[in-house]
């Protein structure tokens, strides 16, 4: 089945009730390369001052990151579930749909794409880039090269993509992209070994050192996953130990820490654990996590849904938010915010402006949860169906 890439644009009546201000009204201004103002010895050099502006502006109040960097392979599972081929066409076809979103930048403040989308166009030529400016997102790009096997370690797995990874974040920063994501993951299950998590942290902190000296803005995602039986005591103990790596070394690669994003789990029991954790528990152990390991220097922390629900995702995220944090306590969710769109859009160019309204519900659900706003009076059921999927790979 070809999808069709004639998309409908949401008129001013249909969207207006969703802003909370229009695209025209927002203030935005993409930070310019600057010299060096921040004092701290850091091999990001002349980009420093624009690497905090970057990070600020990604989180900035009542917005967060729409996560659409997935690969090839594992777009086309998204579109094999609604009957589609996996094609360059119709993963062109479906980004399209998400990125020329009227008003999404209400809500989205940044977009994490797979390099195919970064240099790809929309059916009428204009660069995908440029959809994302108008409405004041900033472009990121996926730089890692995926897991592999860890020798050594209990059938564990590390991050590659470093070599080469200047020359590419060079080329990534002229096509305008302006910070970037590495995903690495722990699992409990396995120990995690020693070996494993210093592997994981010492590629994130030299990822996040190249990715700062070719001026873009790096997220550090050492995901803990949900894999397990385990209690969520359990995972508190292993995430504070895991970012208690991750900071020593990225201070030892004199990471700017003003000029980097955080993409954590949130701290949950083992998605086969017996006793389910209540937003206000998951949202207690997070956030003492962070406060034990994370400096307030850091200017976001944008959570991954990691195969929660729509639902589960958001209200966890609006129990984090319910009391001040030293940073700023966001979302950076990929199927938690597709799900519904790919459901309701079907492939098919009638249900195209319906798959956008139903992106625009997603997002403004989470921009209120990150202003602690948000209630799940009137969400559907098929939003609180979860997605979890055991050895989740992307």
């Amino acid at each position: 089945m070809a999808a069709c890439t004639t998309f409908v644009k949401l008129n001013a009546s249909s969207s207006s009730w969703i802003g909370q201000q229009s695209f025209n009204q927002r203030a935005c201004a993409f930070p310019s390369r600057s010299r060096v103002s921040v004092v701290r010895a850091s091999s990001s050099g002349s980009y420093t001052d624009e690497l905090v502006k970057t990070a600020k502006s990604i989180a900035s109040p009542g917005r967060g990151i729409l996560a659409i960097d997935e690969s090839n392979a594992t777009c086309g599972k998204r579109l094999a579930s609604i009957g589609l081929d996996n094609t360059e066409v119709n993963r062109q076809a479906y980004r399209q749909l998400l990125l020329t979103t009227p008003g999404l930048g209400d809500y989205i403040s940044g977009a994490i794409l797979f390099e195919e989308t970064l240099y790809q166009s929309t059916t009428d030529g204009k660069k995908f880039v440029d959809c994302l400016r108008d409405e004041c997102i900033v472009p990121g790009i996926k730089v890692d090269k995926g897991l592999s096997p860890l020798p050594g370690s209990n059938n564990e797995s590390w991050c590659q993509g470093l070599d080469g990874l200047a020359s590419r974040s060079a080329e990534y920063y002229k096509q305008g992209a302006r910070f970037a994501k590495w995903r690495t993951v722990v699992s409990i299950p396995c120990g995690p070994s020693a070996l494993a998590v210093k592997e994981a942290a010492w590629g994130l902190a030299r990822y996040a050192a190249i990715s700062q000296d070719n001026g873009l803005v790096p997220i550090v995602e050492p995901e803990i996953l949900l894999d397990g039986d385990h209690p969520i005591e359990r995972t508190l103990e292993v995430a504070e130990q895991v970012w208690a790596e991750v900071f020593y070394y990225l201070a030892e690669n004199n990471v700017v820490f003003e000029g980097i994003l955080l993409k954590p789990s949130m701290v949950t029991s083992g998605a086969e654990h017996k006793e389910k954790a209540s937003p206000e528990t998951i949202a207690k152990y997070t956030l003492t996590m962070l406060r034990r390991r994370v400096p307030p220097a850091v200017p976001g922390i944008m959570f991954l849904s990691g195969g929660q629900s729509e639902v589960e995702a958001t209200l966890n995220l609006n129990a984090m938010n319910q009391s001040p944090n030293p940073w700023h306590v966001s979302f950076s969710y990929a199927r938690a915010l597709q799900n519904s769109v790919l459901k309701t859009w079907q492939g098919r160019p009638e249900n195209a402006e319906a798959a956008q309204m139903a992106l625009l519900v997603r997002a403004k659900a989470n921009s209120l949860a990150q202003l602690g706003k948000y209630s799940a009076e009137g969400e559907s059921e098929e939003a609180k169906k979860g997605m979890f999927v055991k050895g989740y790979t992307y």
